[in-house]
């Protein structure tokens, strides 16, 4: 089961900057992948640590270093040394536990968002971050694993669209985030018929196996929540244009990125609502089960109580009691026990008792 908090014990004492990965290693080697494209021309080609090193800085067109894992930490020192990143923005990128942010700097803007991605066994959200580096005519895109989500991006650039390439780094991170929140609403789609299926189980009956799975889709529902409500505020800063990275012609896009993270917001909200309410009437219909259970218990002791009394008044061993010398007292007192006990369901049924 996936934790809330990740633990950062071994970062306790360290001074601010210090490269140490948080979270869970998911790829043991880094690999790299660098995209050079222009308006004219489109390059793609896998990446060592010694080509990173003697990367030179291109002029013209964008560059885009896409990164998979964070094992190496010495592959991100010289990402950082390349694009003169500050000790912190690295610190923040190996630090998986951390909520969607936004910093800029002068010559960079870096943006921290979730990946996610739902599997139905075991029934939990797998979570990875994505870091990015927008730069003035560069890219850095970092992920903790494999990922095949921004290959439709590839594909696009690939094809030559004249509006993408023509477009600066600052659309292309755009076109990464949009990717991101597209996936979102694939992710919810998997994660609500989860919720429906428990859901329909509740009408036909429930058991102690419902509640846990409820408790299970309302802790992921808390993880889904958790990765995607800050990201509505690093769309909103990218939206006011307040950096001179992000361009005019690309806000606009922000602006419907934003829309699309508040409907996804909407969703979960739904979604953590209608959990809540499955919880209440699961606790309603086990507590409406076990008054049933005690109303008729207390419908059978009460049709006994008279019985009771009644055997145990004769059961007393008195000498001066006539009626046990009659010989008909046996199924006479048989008779009336079982009109008291015929009579009285007939009045709790007219009652509407049982």
């Amino acid at each position: 089961m996936q934790k809330l908090v990740k633990s950062r014990s071994n970062t306790i004492g360290m001074p601010p900057g210090t490269l140490v990965h948080i979270g869970e290693k998911k790829r043991e080697s880094t690999l790299m992948t660098l995209v050079e494209y222009d308006e004219a021309s489109f390059r793609q080609k896998n990446l060592g640590f010694q080509e990173l090193e003697s990367l030179e800085t291109r002029e013209t067109g964008i560059r885009w270093l896409h990164v998979e894992g964070l094992s190496q930490v010495e592959v991100l020192e010289a990402i950082g040394r390349l694009f003169s990143l500050h000790p912190l923005i690295l610190e923040d990128i190996l630090n998986t536990d951390q909520r969607p942010k936004i910093d800029v700097n002068d010559d960079y803007i870096y943006v921290s968002a979730k990946m996610l991605s739902y599997q139905k066994e075991p029934g939990e959200f797998d979570i990875e971050q994505v870091s990015f580096i927008l730069g003035e005519n560069y890219v850095v895109s970092i992920a903790e694993k494999d990922t095949d989500v921004f290959e439709p991006i590839i594909k696009r650039l690939q094809q030559g669209m004249s509006r993408f390439r023509k477009l600066g780094s600052d659309y292309l991170v755009y076109s990464l985030l949009d990717v991101i929140v597209d996936n979102y609403f694939s992710v919810l789609e998997a994660f609500g018929d989860e919720v429906e299926i428990v859901e329909d189980e509740m009408v036909v009956r429930t058991s102690r196996q419902t509640l846990r799975t409820i408790h299970k889709l309302k802790r992921q529902i808390l993880f889904l929540h958790k990765s995607v409500w800050p990201l509505r505020e690093v769309l909103s800063f990218l939206e006011r244009g307040e950096s001179l990275l992000v361009r005019e012609t690309t806000e606009i896009y922000i602006r419907d990125l934003y829309d699309h993270v508040v409907q996804v917001m909407d969703t979960t909200e739904t979604l953590r609502d209608i959990l809540s309410s499955m919880l209440d009437v699961y606790l309603s219909s086990s507590s409406n089960r076990m008054n049933e259970i005690m109303k008729v218990l207390t419908i059978i002791s009460t049709v006994f109580m008279p019985l009771s009394f009644i055997v145990g008044v004769y059961g007393m061993n008195f000498k001066n009691m006539p009626e046990l010398d009659w010989p008909w007292m046996y199924p006479l007192l048989w008779l009336v026990m079982i009109g008291i006990s015929i009579s009285m369901l007939i009045y709790f049924k007219r009652k509407k008792w049982w």
